[in-house]
């Protein structure tokens, strides 16, 4: 009997797999019916935390089915592999009414784009809210991390204009609200956004220990622990993706960088981790790695802790945000290595959204990559996805 895994990767192409706003698909049943026959068909194990998630998706789903005007959404929040974005989705694909399903950083990057648009307009983000409520009455958001200073700036006050304009709000976050953006700069100026969701929101914690990303499945192998002095794996990796197509070793061009590479083919790209995590790239930059290639391999991985302690604060994906004052705080315990863990994080988030298979080739077992550090929870994340990469039912090779 299987488990019940994080995302639906039966279908790649389906919304979790976009880029852009996705206009959710009508499907027959509901939230509740779907649960009862994936656990009836042997698909589930039923699990008392889901079940509490899914009452709640329940009664927002029959609320918008009466046509109520004040409809509270839904905030799922647990560790990884708990199925927070399987229930989600389910639940979008039940609705008659029109939705929108986006990964969060895909989100925020349609928000800043729409709010430079709209410069001279007085008050962007209330016209942009109206707009989006003029499309859309539920909003799904998977994945709620803040970690953008710029990003805090604009929930502040976002959040509580969707939902001044009656949008739904479901989401999906690996934190509690009060959690979110808690070491940030100016966290006072997120705090209006916290009271939003607490206000507009039924809260579900999907506590439990189980990892439903787990469940056994066929395996497919993608991580290598590779020798000094040996050959790559990744070559016959690369040579059997890319057959038939045309291949090179030129850079390629990525957020107006070339990007030194091993060898890329049409929809193949194999590079070292150096050239990815190593160079001031965003999460925006990832979105458009893989809107181009469909299989990334990328060697050289090092062990990413244990590095020397280094001053300031690493940035991670590259924001461009303004400095903002913050007063004298206590900076968190960084090295010089987490700057390139942070883009790591946001390339493994940005591929498992998309249903794009990550071909590693390291220095240390998967488990050792990350183990104490500063971004030991966030990384908590970014190793259950790619444990679920280990089997064939995710992505198609």
């Amino acid at each position: 009997m299987v488990g019940n895994h994080e995302r639906d990767t039966s279908a790649s192409s389906g919304a979790a797999a976009s880029r852009d706003p996705v206009d959710v698909a009508v499907a027959p049943g509901s939230p509740l019916d779907d649960y009862r026959e994936a656990i009836e068909c042997g698909s589930f194990v039923a699990d008392a935390a889901q079940w509490r998630a899914v009452e709640a998706l329940e009664a927002t789903f029959q609320a918008l089915q009466r046509g109520e005007e004040a409809v509270a959404g839904v905030y799922l929040w647990g560790s990884v592999g708990r199925g927070k974005t399987w229930l989600m989705d389910r639940f979008a694909r039940t609705l008659t009414v029109p939705a929108r399903r986006q990964h969060f950083h895909h989100f925020m990057r349609w928000v800043h784009r729409r709010q430079f648009q709209l410069s001279g307009t007085p008050d962007p983000l209330r016209r942009l809210a109206a707009e989006l409520a003029a499309d859309v009455r539920v909003l799904c958001l998977d994945e709620l991390f803040v970690s953008d200073i710029a990003d805090a700036m604009l929930l502040g006050r976002l959040l509580g204009a969707l939902f001044e304009e009656g949008v739904v709000l479901v989401a999906t976050s690996n934190q509690a609200p009060a959690q979110l953006y808690a070491d940030g700069f100016n966290r006072e100026r997120f705090l209006p956004a916290i009271d939003a969701i607490i206000h507009h929101m039924g809260v579900v914690h999907l506590d439990g220990d189980q990892d439903h990303r787990r469940h056994p499945g066929q395996e497919q192998r993608r991580y290598w622990i590779h020798a000094p002095g040996q050959p790559s794996p990744l070559a016959e990796v690369f040579a059997r993706l890319s057959d038939g197509q045309a291949t090179g070793t030129s850079p390629i061009e990525l957020g107006h960088r070339d990007i030194p590479v091993q060898a890329h083919g049409d929809d193949v790209l194999w590079c070292h981790f150096a050239a990815l995590c190593e160079q001031p790239l965003s999460a925006l930059d990832f979105i458009g790695l893989c809107d181009r290639y469909r299989h990334l391999l990328i060697g050289e991985v090092p062990r990413l802790d244990g590095g020397a302690l280094a001053g300031g604060i690493a940035r991670g994906t590259e924001d461009a945000s303004a400095r903002v004052a913050t007063g004298d705080r206590e900076l968190p315990a960084l090295t010089r290595q987490d700057d390139g863990v942070r883009r790591f994080i946001a390339l493994v988030d940005e591929c498992y959204d998309r249903g794009v298979p990550l071909y590693l080739e390291a220095h240390v077992p998967l488990e050792s990559l990350y183990r104490d550090g500063h971004l030991a929870f966030p990384f908590q994340r970014t190793l259950s996805r790619l444990r679920e990469m280990q089997l064939a039912r995710f992505g198609r090779d």
